[in-house]
Parts: structure tokens; sequence; C-alpha cells
């Protein structure tokens, strides 16, 4: 049984490490959203998201009949 123990307490120990590093590691990078920039440029499917987006908020402002368009 003490050898289970010792076995899995070097796992979870080795385990922490590689999450430590992890960590460190993601915190001197870019942050993500610079890491996304630019991911949607020129992307139909994402403009026509944005616009139905937009014209689903502006259904709900009083004397909203046409969508702006911003």
């Amino acid at each position: 049984m003490p050898e289970q123990i010792e076995k899995r307490l070097t796992h979870l120990e080795a385990e922490v490490a590689r999450l430590k590093h992890k960590v460190e590691t993601d915190l001197s990078s870019k942050p993500w959203w610079e890491k996304i920039a630019g991911t949607f440029a020129d992307n139909s499917a994402y403009d026509e998201a944005m616009q139905l987006g937009r014209e689903y908020r502006e259904s709900f402002r009083p004397n909203s009949t046409h969508p702006s368009n911003e």
C-alpha cells in the first residue's frame, strides 16, 4: 500500500510541475485577445452574424423600425 501511495504522489507532483510550467508559459505569452485578433477578417459569415446580432439588439429599442447601417 505505501508503494502505491508513493507512486501516486510522484505522479501528482509531476502533474503539478507540468501545470505550473504551462501557467507560467501562458502568462508570458500574448493575451488571448491578441492571439485571436484578425481571426474573422474577410469572413462573410462573421459579418452576417454581426449584422443579424445588431438587428436583433436594435429590435428591442423603442421606435426602432429600421436597423441602422453602422
